[in-house]
């Protein structure tokens, strides 16, 4: 017998909420806001309701774009969204590696040395991510953000916010320049001590498979990673690489573009070499976050946070020196 299709998930209505804006919602875009009011709704759902006044700020009709201030009030329609598929409760060996990772924490910001394989944020198929670990593991804040992203096969420094303030604040340092952030690579072959900056524009496309590749293109965005030699290491360099602009798979293109692809790089990388690696004990990608410099925004303090290599990456330099 055929079988019966899977029925969609069902549908839960809201009610009408009228949600006062406090200081640390205020200057976050409305549409945004109303992707963590009503979880699971698509954008379309939302811009919809946007365009046809349903939503109010003060009783007035706002565009998509609109900027919440503290004291506003907003009306959120009742819809109907999906319902919630809670992400599975985090297990105890996992808790135990995120907690033993918190390299720094204060009010208002936590930067975690994150593994090797673990997605900072769920979805494609992956039901927990470090984001929907950590507010299981901080239950009371209610505000946790990603403030920027790692691949999963790259580990080391990501920061968390607790706070839309904090959010807000680091944003707009990393839009001026204000955060150093330091990757440690092992690539093919000797780096060029005197290559200490490569220039070269970017495009994303997507290939017949749907998997997303960058590529170097004289039409595609202006990009800029800075570049250290650490340690020559035979057939091998370990380098040091400091993204100027913030760019998908920046670092990695670049190193490719220059010859010298990232071990262990799938994507980018040499299948004869990362294979040889793999039979030697490295089955992962060799980019690890190494060091973030800033100001806490909620300290006002300049902080200088560090994560050191993890097992793997460490035997492996190790091994070829």
């Amino acid at each position: 017998m055929p079988q019966k299709p899977t029925p969609p998930p069902p549908l839960t209505a809201s009610v009408v909420k009228f949600i006062p804006i406090d200081d640390d919602r205020a200057g976050q875009r409305i549409d945004n806001f109303l992707m963590t009011q009503l979880k699971g709704a698509p954008k379309s759902l939302i811009y919809r309701i946007v365009r046809k006044g349903e939503v109010r700020v003060n009783k007035g009709r706002i565009k998509p774009d609109y900027k919440l201030k503290t004291g506003d009030l907003v009306r959120v329609p009742p819809v109907k969204l999906p319902a919630p598929n809670a992400p599975p409760a985090v297990g105890k060996g996992l808790e135990k590696q995120l907690r033993e990772a918190i390299l720094y924490e204060s009010a208002g910001l936590l930067i975690i040395n994150k593994p090797h394989g673990l997605a900072v944020h769920g979805g494609s198929g992956i039901n927990l991510g470090l984001i929907e670990s950590l507010r299981q593991l901080y239950p009371s804040e209610r505000s946790l953000e990603l403030v920027h992203r790692l691949d999963r096969d790259t580990s080391g420094c990501i920061m968390v916010a607790k706070k839309r303030s904090t959010l807000r604040a680091i944003h707009a340092q990393l839009r001026e320049g204000g955060i150093d952030k330091v990757y440690q690579a092992l690539v093919i072959g000797g780096w060029p001590r005197s290559c200490q900056k490569v220039d070269a524009p970017l495009m994303k496309n997507v290939v017949q498979s749907g998997e997303r590749m960058v590529r170097v293109a004289q039409d595609g965005k202006r990009c800029i990673t800075s570049y250290r030699v650490l340690q020559n290491l035979g057939q091998f360099t370990l380098i040091e690489a400091k993204p100027i602009t913030g760019r998908t798979h920046q670092i990695r293109v670049h190193c490719q573009h220059m010859g010298h692809p990232i071990v262990g790089d799938p994507k980018y990388g040499l299948d004869d070499v990362n294979l040889i690696q793999r039979q030697l004990g490295l089955n992962r990608l060799f980019l690890h976050a190494a060091q973030l410099r800033l100001v806490d925004p909620s300290t006002d303090k300049k902080i200088d946070v560090r994560a050191p290599l993890d097992q793997r990456l460490q035997s492996a330099v190790d091994r070829l020196c």
